[in-house]
């Protein structure tokens, strides 16, 4: 089992997401046409789509975050949608080439940086798992991912999903929670608690059942 420290600081926290947008970076680039074009675990996006998501997120700042979600409504929803077509006419190279050269930024909208984490985090999932591809994330980033995945509730619904369950990675040295338990990989937790039944596969336990009923 691998030994990790989770990031506590804002510098491990960038250091962390860099070597994972790195990674999904890295991850891209193995990805043919046909790839790049296959259903994503995000529900109506294609992996090209998701890919374009991190690239706006990657820029977002807090101003340019206030001015996009003012323009859309006040809706998430549409203004994640809105930075996905600003990409749809791209190529797949250019996407890659944007998705590299920004992924070095360390700017982020407001809110917790943890976010940010896990966001290269689960959207690297979201786009590995449908084409075959894998995804080596450090200990520490899938530590410090579970940490947040669990315990959020806006947009995530992590908290509602993990409530009355035990949660144990087989993977890290990591667990929160008590009731039936649920086990298995740490990315797999961590995309079943965020709404992915993707990752209900990969894990086992009495409190499986109880997680896939919470799925959307």
């Amino acid at each position: 089992m691998a030994d990790a420290t989770t990031a506590t600081t804002k510098t491990d926290l960038w250091s962390l997401i860099h070597e994972q947008r790195q990674k999904v970076g890295d991850m891209l680039s193995t990805l043919n046409d046909q790839q790049w074009d296959t259903a994503s675990l995000c529900a109506g996006w294609r992996v090209r789509d998701v890919a374009a998501h991190n690239i706006e997120t990657h820029l977002m700042t807090p101003g340019r975050f206030i001015s996009q979600y003012l323009g859309s409504g006040f809706r998430f929803d549409a203004m994640s949608q809105k930075g996905v077509d600003r990409h749809r006419t791209e190529p797949t190279s250019e996407l890659l080439v944007q998705f590299r050269e920004t992924a070095k930024r360390s700017t982020s909208p407001p809110g917790p940086l943890m976010a940010m984490l896990g966001e290269v985090v689960i959207h690297g999932e979201d786009m590995a798992r449908p084409v075959g591809k894998r995804i080596d994330t450090s200990p520490a980033t899938l530590i410090a991912t579970l940490d947040y995945a669990h315990r959020t509730q806006p947009l995530l619904h992590g908290k509602a999903r993990s409530a009355g369950l035990k949660l144990r990675a087989t993977d890290v040295d990591w667990t929160a929670g008590e009731g039936p338990e649920v086990a298995g990989p740490a990315s797999s937790i961590i995309l079943a608690v965020t709404g992915r039944s993707a990752g209900l596969g990969d894990l086992t336990g009495d409190g499986v059942d109880t997680l896939r009923s919470r799925m959307p």
